[in-house]
């Protein structure tokens, strides 16, 4: 029997995730079936579950990629970057708008699941000591206001993404928000006083 190559396990694992991005988007956890994530993944569940343990495990695998893509952003762009990409219209191959779903499942859960939650303590700290250090960086190289205390500074930002992701979760217009994110933005820039 001939070898996978890594990079096509890579591939389709790829798949699997893109696929379940969308399917629980959709559906919801307990909506996104075994026969949807199959359809949505173009897969089969043999080959959905030799990459991924159950559908929990598919899940947190998806979510945790989501932390790491976001986690991206927030290094290079900061966390009001991410809110942007929320609301944006999705580019060609791009899936913020399914990230909503994603996060929205993940809120749902941490309310209501308390081993769910303790296993994703660790993974949201990833964004959190994120959005802290780039708020840092921006801090030393003048840019922040230095008035305010950096992890207060973070949470303010963490519940801004939290009102804004129940904005949408509402089905609230998305499309009036760009003014309110500079002003979050504003908000935390340090200000240059006149003469």
């Amino acid at each position: 029997m001939p070898r996978v190559s890594q990079d096509h396990l890579d591939a389709r694992k790829r798949q699997i995730l893109d696929g379940a991005r969308s399917c629980f988007a959709r559906h919801g956890y307990e909506g996104a079936t075994v026969r949807r994530l199959e359809e949505a993944t173009g897969l089969s569940r043999g080959a959905i579950f030799h990459h991924f343990r159950d559908k929990e495990s598919l899940f947190l695998a998806l979510a945790e990629d989501d932390v790491l893509r976001m986690t991206d952003i927030v290094a290079e762009q900061g966390l009001v970057q991410v809110m942007r990409e929320l609301i944006a219209p999705p580019a060609e191959g791009d899936h913020p708008a399914d990230w909503l779903g994603t996060r929205l499942e993940v809120s749902r859960r941490l309310r209501t699941d308390p081993e769910f939650r303790a296993r994703w303590a660790a993974r949201s700290e990833q964004l959190t000591k994120a959005t802290r250090e780039r708020l840092l960086r921006q801090r030393e190289a003048g840019n922040l206001r230095d008035d305010i205390d950096v992890d207060v500074l973070t949470s303010f930002l963490e519940l801004v993404l939290e009102g804004l992701v129940s904005h949408l979760a509402m089905g609230l217009p998305a499309d009036d928000m760009d003014p309110v994110l500079d002003l979050v933005e504003e908000t935390v820039r340090r200000h240059r006083r006149g003469f």
